[in-house]
């Protein structure tokens, strides 16, 4: 992908459109699915895999990538779904990245990159279980061509699930730096959200939450009709996750840097995204740092760095 296609507030994202194909009552049917460009290294033809004893039954095995070991997931067996037969002979790996994690899933058929807007994308409050899985494992859901409806997985929960990786949420209180003030936290994730929350709270702030940049610029209107041009004063930083339906929080950042009431507040990316070009696309759209969910130490520590450099 050219690191340029994506221009900085274009509340646009990149995804892999790919496949999974369900075998019920001798009729085949295709979902559609599709997963973030910037958490995709690299997609390939299923490789010979090491079997692993007592894992669950939809983690094929690992294999060995340029000396990395791999773990590869099954995601129809993880989605509960009858796979036809002679499926796999086109089957891929997509190999990812998320929260500095490697791992792979096998799909049926990798089709193609597309560009979306976030706009486009509507939480999947609606999934029922006839999809072979429940809403929590979906992120989004937009419109594709033919009235098709594309779903856009939480292959976080699949990491979770495995136990490769759970947040770092531990630190001592006593060794926190305490602030006063309000600091706002935009987050699809109503559990990415708590963990912020909390952490922030520890540090002494006053919470408050948005699911997404539209309502994040919301927020901010409110807090200015309270506080007017004296609102620095009171919010003191903001939290923005990146990947949101309706408006991600690059278009969020843009939006608020080119307003004059609120272009001094700083913003701290914390994304599961965990590759440079994302990391650079934050800086540019004015955050004051970029951070990989979650590591409650570095945490602490930037946002205490990004509040004092702007009491200064």
């Amino acid at each position: 992908m050219d690191d340029n296609s994506l221009k900085i507030g274009s509340n646009e994202m990149e995804l892999v459109d790919f496949r999974i194909f369900k075998e019920e009552n001798g009729e085949i049917y295709e979902g559609i699915y599709g997963i973030n460009v910037s958490k995709v290294r690299e997609i390939i033809k299923v490789p010979s895999l090491t079997e692993l004893p007592g894992t669950p039954e939809f983690i094929e095995g690992i294999f060995d990538l340029r000396e990395v070991v791999i773990p590869v997931v099954n995601l129809a067996k993880w989605m509960g779904i009858k796979e036809p037969e002679n499926i796999h002979q086109s089957s891929r790996v997509i190999i990812t990245e998320f929260n500095n994690v490697l791992i792979g899933f096998i799909v049926h058929d990798a089709k193609r990159i597309r560009r979306i807007s976030w706009s486009n994308i509507e939480p999947a409050t609606f999934i029922s279980s006839a999809s072979g899985l429940d809403g929590n494992k979906i992120t989004g859901v937009t419109k594709i061509e033919d009235d098709n409806v594309l779903l856009i997985l939480d292959l976080e929960s699949v990491v979770q699930e495995l136990g490769l990786y759970e947040p770092d949420t531990e630190i001592q209180v006593k060794s926190l730096e305490h602030f006063k003030g309000i600091a706002m936290v935009l987050d699809d994730s109503a559990t990415a959200r708590k963990i912020v929350t909390d952490a922030l709270e520890k540090m002494g702030f006053d919470v408050i939450g948005a699911v997404d940049g539209e309502e994040g610029l919301n927020k901010l209107e409110e807090l200015y009709k309270n506080y007017g041009d004296n609102l620095e004063e009171h919010l003191k930083i903001i939290i923005s996750d990146v990947e949101m339906p309706k408006m991600d929080g690059f278009h969020f950042a843009a939006k608020a840097k080119e307003d004059v009431r609120f272009n001094q507040i700083p913003i701290v990316f914390n994304s599961s995204i965990s590759d440079h070009f994302s990391e650079n696309r934050g800086l540019d759209a004015g955050g004051e740092a970029y951070l990989v969910k979650f590591q409650a130490g570095e945490f602490y520590e930037q946002v205490a760095r990004v509040v004092r450099a702007h009491m200064k």
